[in-house]
């Protein structure tokens, strides 16, 4: 009997090779993502696309990003945190869509923490991860804006969309040394920017161009 998962193995090698020859340098984040099945996260009408480098539609208006935005986010974040070269204990992802870039962090902490305002994303996001039998990462359907939980530090936050400005609300959740990526900017510009808690105020670095969608206030059904 033929095996499902064979179909997508050749692609997935050439995805991964196309994340080298774009400049994704840490190994550990390759890995991850060789280990999560980008096609379980789309629907099976446009799973032949999976691991081409492009963004895709997965409803309610989101798109699931594209490989080389999840894997450069990730890098980016594992990098420029205090916690380099460890496994984080906590962090808090902005935006859970349906569920790819989650997947991806599950490698590099004990908790991910993911917020989802379309409360039917939560749903399709927990059933992907529960498919893969991801159970480190926790999805709680709320503004982003708000956080998890006021009371929790993180030793990394990832936004996957764009604020016009960056939110202080998110900076509050962050340990010293450890840092937000997110991409900032209206629908004409965003860059993506790593911003670094630090004992004295906060360092910002900006990366490169990105396009997301907007960062929005309050949930919906």
């Amino acid at each position: 009997m033929n095996n499902p998962k064979a179909i997508y193995e050749r692609p997935l090698e050439e995805m991964i090779g196309k994340l080298l020859e774009m400049g994704i340098k840490d190994f550990s984040v390759l890995d991850a993502m060789r280990r999560v099945p980008r096609h379980i996260f789309i629907d099976e009408a446009l799973r032949s696309r999976a691991y081409e480098n492009m963004s895709l539609p997965i409803g309610y208006k989101q798109t699931i990003s594209q490989p080389y935005i999840v894997a450069k986010m990730t890098e980016l974040l594992v990098r420029n945190s205090a916690k380099q070269n460890e496994k984080f204990e906590k962090i808090l992802e902005i935006g859970s869509g349906c569920g790819y870039q989650s997947a991806v962090l599950s490698y590099f902490a004990d908790e991910v923490h993911s917020v989802e305002r379309i409360k039917q994303l939560v749903s399709k996001a927990r059933e992907n991860l529960s498919d893969l039998r991801i159970h480190n990462v926790l999805i709680k359907n709320r503004d982003g804006f708000e956080g998890w939980d006021e009371e929790i530090k993180y030793d990394g936050i990832l936004c996957a969309a764009a604020p016009p400005e960056i939110p202080k609300s998110l900076l509050a959740f962050l340990k010293v040394g450890c840092c937000l990526v997110l991409p900032v900017g209206g629908s004409k510009s965003q860059k993506l920017k790593i911003v670094t808690k630090t004992k004295k105020g906060f360092d910002e670095q900006e990366c490169e161009n990105v396009s997301f969608v907007p960062m929005l206030g309050g949930t919906s059904k």
